[in-house]
């Protein structure tokens, strides 16, 4: 899975996205999955590269396999439009440097990637298989 990221705009802006993710933890309760919880933007282009590669097949099958998936608005962090950020201080994130992040939690809200969940403003540039991989260790990963 070489060349350029597909991209896609997947990071709505929801009535509720607190309800979203709350939704995606008990559908995890359900099936024994992790909760993939992507923050980004849709004016970001490294958020909307991975969510280009979460849409392709090779992706789709890895998360109906091992994950819930949800997609949360982040605003515009230099404009001051910053809405959800109580989302990743919930599960630990004080701040969000840039976009897109990764949160991959258990289903009783356990983040499981503390140390990497902020570090994915380079999505763009990687390969699907280096993110395929990281996200397919993550599933398996102890909390």
């Amino acid at each position: 899975m070489a060349g350029s990221p597909p991209e896609a705009r997947a990071y709505r802006t929801s009535d509720d996205a607190s309800a979203d993710v709350d939704a995606a933890l008990a559908r995890a309760a359900q099936s024994g999955k992790r909760v993939l919880l992507v923050m980004g933007a849709d004016w970001c282009h490294d958020s909307r590269a991975l969510a280009g590669w979460l849409a392709t097949d090779r992706f789709s099958d890895l998360i109906e396999r091992e994950y819930e998936l949800v997609f949360v608005d982040i605003g515009m962090p230099r404009g001051g439009d910053r809405p959800n950020l109580a989302i990743a201080r919930r599960f630990g994130i004080a701040e969000l440097p840039g976009s897109p992040n990764v949160l991959v939690l258990t289903s009783d809200g356990v983040l499981a990637n503390a140390e990497s969940a902020t570090r994915w403003r380079d999505a763009a540039s990687r390969t699907g298989d280096e993110i395929y991989e990281e996200l397919a260790a993550l599933a398996d990963q102890p909390a």
